[in-house]
């Protein structure tokens, strides 16, 4: 086989979840530019069609459905009308997910639930919904997006760091459950990207210097930048094809070099 014939996605079917915008909207493209289909869900309609133009406008035929990624029922029937509409799913990238900047002594156990329930619990809900799919086809490949806050803390994200520690390990025992039937889960853990939700973390200051938090991260970052989520598209259509067939249970950090770093010395 030649060796890009081994990073072709032709003819197979992805199920990006929380794919209208941001990182989850490059790698679906990344994967549709390697010749997957996409199927995509949303909470929101009025997300839904802005996201399917946005796709039409990169010549993309994406599938896009109301689904709540923490609804066992919601995504049972997502993935009913994926396998009738596009056929059986052969990759699944549990993108959806949220964080709330609160310190751990002023979060309430409610906040703490929701960020553990759609960054945890989902990506449970999804595997658990396309696994017996991709045992009856023989194989499948579960993309579960981590963070470095798998690996390290910070403040105000407790709920976060919790969720995507545990989502580090549900990798990891996808890989250990399923690998013998040819099923592999990875994970992408992003470093600091530059999305529009990151944007007022990178505005210049009234002075004309950085904001201190862009500083920080530039700082600490080998690379000297934000990442963008270009970056992740490489990474994404890897960990999609039969170029990853032996890689299981690993975590690929796209962090510009971060966890790597202990930092200058001031």
């Amino acid at each position: 086989m030649d060796m890009m014939e081994k990073f072709s996605l032709q003819g197979k079917v992805a199920l990006v979840t929380g794919a209208a915008y941001g990182i989850g909207f490059a790698i679906a493209t990344a994967l549709a530019g390697a010749g997957a289909k996409i199927a995509f869900n949303c909470r929101s309609q009025s997300n839904l069609d802005k996201a399917l133009a946005d796709y039409a406008e990169k010549g993309i035929d994406a599938k896009g459905y109301i689904a709540d990624v923490t609804d066992e029922d919601q995504v049972a029937d997502l993935v009913a009308k994926i396998e009738k509409d596009l056929g059986g799913i052969d990759i699944l990238v549990n993108n959806a997910g949220i964080i709330k900047r609160i310190p751990m002594l002023e979060m309430s156990a409610e906040d703490f639930r929701q960020v553990v329930d759609i960054d945890l619990t989902g990506p449970f809900i999804c595997a658990k919904a396309v696994i017996p799919g991709m045992i009856k086809k023989g194989h499948g490949k579960i993309i579960n997006i981590c963070s470095m806050m798998s690996e390290l803390g910070r403040e105000t994200v407790s709920a976060y760091a919790a969720a995507k520690g545990g989502l580090k390990m549900l990798t990891r025992n996808i890989c250990s459950e399923y690998g013998g039937a040819n099923i592999q889960c990875n994970g992408i853990g992003p470093g600091y990207i530059a999305t529009p939700q990151t944007a007022p973390l990178r505005e210049k200051q009234p002075d004309g210097s950085r904001h201190p938090f862009d500083q920080f991260i530039v700082s600490k970052t080998p690379a000297g930048r934000w990442g963008t989520a270009e970056d992740l598209m490489g990474p994404a259509v890897f960990l999609a094809s039969e170029a990853s067939d032996f890689v299981n249970g690993h975590i690929l950090y796209v962090d510009g070099g971060i966890l790597a770093y202990i930092g200058k010395q001031p």
